[in-house]
């Protein structure tokens, strides 16, 4: 007879348990650790790569030389007008499929072709996302553009991947802001902006806008600052933050006597009454608050595009697929400009959100001196 002891079938049972949440808490715990020590933040005045091939060495000061500038946030390329976003308490985290990426994409450069505008500021440019199905939207935007015209990209955000949702999981996230410029751009800075510190940081991420240098006729330079500013910040503090720092930014190049134009997606309010304007609640959305106009110093100035007798929001909250009737709609996509230089028209362009949950802003401008 054997000596041995037989385990009951409660302590296998047990025991199997046991096995299992062992492995599950090493596994999370191993997630935990990977996400933690993959966040890192990207260098602040990092020179960045300038590319393509402008076809003008300068632009021209004066009021007879009018330019137009086009600055869109394309959402990643996801946002048709069916599309719903799971942070903003929508179905989606991705976006419907590759081929529907490549599809509106194409849609997209179309669009901003036909506005034939001499300078570019486009947010949210994707270029080995999960969510966008590791389509290099960068390398589709500047193939597009690479006859005339100087290319400068900034990346915002260099996200581990995340678990989450647990369905369908955002994983890798890597984005930025990219500029197109049809004179020379001799030098650009990404400037890295304020972020939360505690774990809200990995929903909101890294920050950041970019400082590129064109020159100009009368011997100065025209500043032009693409930026994307914080979304999902529980930190109202992070937000004051970073408009401070653009603030201080332009003050300075303001004070050289160059012409500053700072442009892109705020996340902020800039009409500071957009439900009202646009007739829908914004009771339930928190996220967009006013932009604190008492920070911008003298001699420059926000312009929030807005036809009073024909309002077109520049932004729609993306908890549901586009419905004029029920869809927040805000205006957080705009311009901070110097005095010097001379605002021709702003205005939202009306796509009726067809290729992202932002409409494409133009400005036309001429440098006054």
């Amino acid at each position: 007879m054997s000596n041995s002891k037989r385990i009951s079938p409660v302590r296998m049972i047990l025991r199997i348990i046991l096995i299992l949440i062992l492995i599950l808490v090493l596994v999370i715990g191993g997630y935990v650790g990977y996400v933690l020590l993959s966040y890192h933040r990207i260098d602040d005045n990092q020179v960045l790569e300038v590319g393509g091939s402008a076809g003008l060495s300068s632009v021209d000061a004066g009021p007879t030389a009018e330019y137009d500038l086009t600055n869109w946030n394309i959402g990643f390329a996801a946002y048709t007008d069916q599309f719903s976003f799971f942070m903003d308490g929508g179905l989606y985290s991705r976006a419907f499929s590759e081929e529907a990426v490549l599809t509106n994409m194409d849609d997209i450069m179309d669009e901003l072709q036909s506005f034939d505008s001499d300078f570019y500021l486009i947010q949210e440019v994707d270029y080995d996302s999960t969510r966008s199905y590791h389509v290099d939207q960068l390398k589709l935007l500047n193939d597009r553009f690479q006859s005339g015209f100087d290319s400068v990209f900034g990346v915002n955000y260099d996200s581990p991947y995340l678990f989450y949702p647990f369905t369908s999981p955002t994983g890798i996230s890597r984005a930025g802001i990219l500029t197109l410029s049809s004179a020379d751009i001799e030098l650009s800075v990404r400037r890295s902006l304020p972020v939360q510190t505690s774990l809200a940081k990995f929903l909101d991420l890294d920050r950041c806008y970019t400082v590129s240098r064109i020159p100009v006729s009368d011997g100065r330079e025209l500043i032009l600052i693409n930026l994307h500013l914080s979304a999902y910040t529980t930190d109202d503090t992070i937000v004051t933050r970073q408009v401070q720092m653009l603030m201080d930014t332009m003050q300075e190049e303001y004070a050289k006597g160059n012409y500053v134009i700072a442009g892109g997606d705020f996340n902020m309010d800039l009409l500071g009454n957009s439900p009202e304007i646009f007739g829908v609640s914004g009771e339930d959305y928190s996220w967009a608050q006013p932009f604190p106009e008492q920070l911008i110093p003298g001699g420059l100035k926000l312009y929030a595009p807005l036809d009073t007798a024909a309002p077109v929001p520049s932004c729609r909250n993306a908890d549901s697929p586009w419905d004029p009737e029920t869809n927040f709609q805000l205006t957080i996509d705009g311009f901070i400009i110097s005095d010097n230089v001379k605002v021709e028209t702003c205005e939202v362009i009306d796509t009726q959100f067809a290729y992202s949950d932002h409409n494409p802003v133009h400005l036309r401008f001429s440098l006054a001196g």
